[in-house]
């Protein structure tokens, strides 16, 4: 039986108000809506197919369940489909001077994809993870960049700011329509944190069709997992959408390997007039994630007898809850201008108690574990976004014009048992996790408060029928003001200011055929911008700039697509040291990267189809020193740390026999590197997942799902001292249905 634990449920009862509202909202409202249902069919109307997703286009008003143009399919790039993550506009990947993906939440739920993090990795271009339970399991590399403060994450356009280098939500993939990854610098769209590009999760929306679907699934390792989804109209003008998901295991590690979470989305729509569209909406995440920071290496390696042990304690804590509540609201008084405006309130909470620093002593022949770290974020994001969207004439030429703003005040509390002190042995192979060791006392650190103001505009002139001109400006404003709560004296104000600007030509010699090249600008706080710390108050915004040039094709009348793009990036104003005095950090360091990336799409008969992509790039230092042993070194032409230089995934379907489909999907990533020297190296690894699905019916599924199909071990990332490894093989069966 599914059960939710009770760390769960207590938050569940007393922390997510506005989310059970939406869900006691939904149960009471389910005989209104078996009768729309009814009404529906009466009127030729039907129940919404599994996973089917529709996307409006431009052009349609704010009317947003009125029947649409384009169904998305749930293979390919999606390329034709409007996306508001690569402009403002609501352009296509056709018509956009970028490169964008759109990976369909169909797509992901039936590659077995359960996490975000798998979604994007597994499918998205030149995308690899850092994710571990420090930042949130929510840090990415792309083209050349890592981290939460280069690659920026957005849930249904809303930006959460980063603090102290952690992002927890989304986590889930039951309720995503659709992810959209922008790749190369955003900056222009969404201020600083973005020149490696952003990751835009959007979940599913309410419907004017009436949707109900479940699914529950059983794996090894203890996988349980149960999900709920319904959504429709409640009278005349007044839609919902309701999703649900909790999953549990007991995990693959021998101890403390146990993770279990909650997802709940709800959204309500008011449709007030054909013009006028007002959209309420709640996101709610809880998770106790797998307490896992690594397996220490032993003689350089991980030794197969330690591949299941996890070092932590017993007592160790993760804790995570988000909630995210935005109303969104969509006008349209003439044919030619819309408004939009989103008010939101965004907060996080989340705990860590753990020993999270693991090296093998070869005097000894024991594991070394230091870094009993506990750590509180508590952090409230408010904030508004409007933007004004006319389309008319502009010299002469058809022209599309957007201008807006985007304000936010954000307050964050850390609290923490700094300096982090306790050490203690453990056998590598036989031993007993032992208690959290409580050498420094735990209280508030230090208190944040961060005001942001932006200004942004984007243009887009049709010259002709063929050939478009693009470009956009951003302001960004913030001031971050910091409290030292032990020592007053070291508190500080710090004033940011940026223009980021983005310039491109379109031509599309076919309607399915795109030829594009761009030149964007973009900047990366030194460290997260709400959590600077003292010693980088002085330091100002990181600045980059691309030159990207591309291909883009829908053929074989939409069987296959074809993406190709080339693009070179430097980022200036890293930290540094200064070579005459190896203890005082400077900023003038830089890197940079150059790359070709490449993702193809076909049918290549009615029942089989392959999809993959191939990022290669090479990144370096160009000027980057760092003190050794208080002398300073330059690291120039190095590969950053954590970047690897090859990525690729490749997905094969086939519909062998009526009713059935198998898949197999490969994901490979280059060789990484832990230090600056490129002395302690990570192997290149591939992954290889398998699935099998029977249609029960036309609207349910039975699903077999294998895992790390051929059981490597395999670092997704680590240190110098510890490799984080992925799972071991796995499996899981999962039954979806619609109704």
């Amino acid at each position: 039986m599914f059960s939710l634990s009770p760390q769960i449920v207590d938050p569940f009862r007393s922390g997510v108000t506005a989310a059970l509202l939406l869900s006691t909202a939904a149960a009471m409202l389910v005989p209104l809506r078996a009768q729309a249902q009814e009404q529906a069919a009466a009127s030729g109307g039907s129940v919404m197919a599994l996973d089917q997703i529709t996307v409006a286009g431009r052009g349609s008003g704010v009317n947003l369940l009125a029947p649409t143009p384009y169904t998305a399919a749930p293979t390919g790039l999606n390329l034709a489909t409007p996306n508001r993550s690569g402009s403002r506009l609501d352009l296509s990947s056709l018509e956009t001077p970028a490169s964008i993906e759109i990976i369909s939440g169909q797509k992901i739920r039936e590659r077995g994809q359960e996490t975000v993090q798998e979604a994007i990795t597994q499918n998205a271009t030149g995308i690899t993870t850092l994710g571990a339970p420090g930042n949130g399991f929510g840090s990415y590399t792309s083209r050349g960049f890592a981290g939460v403060n280069s690659v920026m994450q957005l849930y249904d356009g809303t930006r959460l700011y980063v603090g102290a280098g952690t992002i927890t939500y989304p986590f889930d993939t039951w309720n995503v329509d659709r992810i959209e990854v922008l790749r190369g610098p955003a900056s222009v769209l969404y201020g600083d944190g973005a020149i490696g590009g952003i990751i835009n999760v959007v979940p599913k929306k309410p419907t004017l069709v009436p949707v109900n679907a479940a699914r529950a699934a059983l794996g090894s390792d203890g996988i349980k997992r149960l999900a709920f989804d319904s959504g429709g109209p409640i009278g005349e003008s007044l839609f919902y959408r309701l999703n649900v998901s909790g999953n549990q295991a007991d995990g693959w590690l021998r101890q403390n390997g146990g993770f279990s979470n909650l997802a709940i989305s709800g959204a309500l729509l008011f449709q007030a007039t054909p013009d006028l569209a007002f959209t309420l909406s709640h996101d709610y995440g809880y998770q106790e994630p797998l307490r896992y920071f690594g397996t220490p290496l032993i003689g350089g390696r991980i030794d197969p007898g330690t591949r299941f042990n996890n070092y932590t304690v017993d007592d160790s804590r993760i804790i995570f809850r988000d909630n995210w509540t935005q109303l969104k609201t969509e006008w349209t008084p003439s044919a030619d201008v819309t408004l939009r405006n989103t008010a939101y309130r965004l907060t996080s909470n989340r705990r860590w108690r753990n020993a999270e620093t693991y090296a093998f002593v070869p005097a000894t022949g024991l594991i070394r574990r230091s870094d009993y770290v506990e750590i509180f974020h508590d952090q409230e994001q408010i904030g508004n976004r409007l933007d004004a969207t006319v389309q008319g004439s502009l010299f002469g030429f058809r022209d599309e014009f957007v201008v807006g703003f985007d304000v936010n005040h954000i307050d964050f509390l850390h609290t923490n048992n700094s300096p982090y002190g306790g050490v203690s042995t453990v056998d590598p192979y036989v031993f007993l996790p032992g208690n959290f060791l409580r050498v420094n006392g735990t209280s508030p650190g230090y208190a944040t408060t961060s005001d942001q103001y932006s200004l942004f505009a984007e243009d887009r002139l049709i010259v002709t029928d063929q050939l478009s001109l693009i470009a956009g400006v951003r302001y960004d404003a913030p001031t971050v003001r910091r409290e030292d709560l032990r020592n007053p004296a070291n508190s500080f104000t710090k004033d940011f200011s940026a223009v980021s600007y983005r310039f491109g030509a379109v031509f599309n010699p076919t309607p399915d055929t795109s030829l594009y090249a761009s030149y964007a600008t973009a900047v990366d706080p030194v460290n997260s911008l709400i959590t600077l710390s003292l010693a980088q108050k002085d330091f100002e915004l990181s600045t980059g700039e691309q030159v990207e040039v591309g291909y883009k094709q829908v053929f074989w009348g939409g069987r296959g697509e074809f993406t190709l793009a080339g693009y070179r990036i430097r980022k200036d104003n890293l930290l540094t040291v200064d070579p005459q005095r190896p203890t005082v950090a400077i900023q003038v360091g830089s890197q940079s990267s150059h790359g070709v990336e490449a993702f193809v799409s076909l049918g290549l008969w009615e029942d089989w189809r392959i999809e993959g992509n191939l990022a290669l790039l090479h990144a370096q230092y160009d000027d980057f020193q760092q003190a050794v042993g208080g002398v300073a070194v330059n690291f120039a032409g190095k590969q950053p740390i954590n970047v690897p230089e090859r990525v690729a995934n490749l997905w094969l379907s086939w519909a062998f026999a009526p009713r059935w489909e198998a898949r197999v999907g490969v994901q490979f990533v280059g060789e990484t590197y832990s230090d600056f020297a490129n002395t302690v190296r990570r192997p290149s690894y591939e992954v290889v997942n398998a699935s099998l699905d029977y249609r029960v019916t036309e609207t349910s599924r039975f699903s077999v799902r294998v895992y790390n199909l051929l059981d490597r071990v395999y670092p997704v990332t680590g240190g110098s001292t510890y490799w984080l490894l992925g799972r071991p093989r796995s499996v899981e069966v999962a039954y979806t249905t619609a109704f």
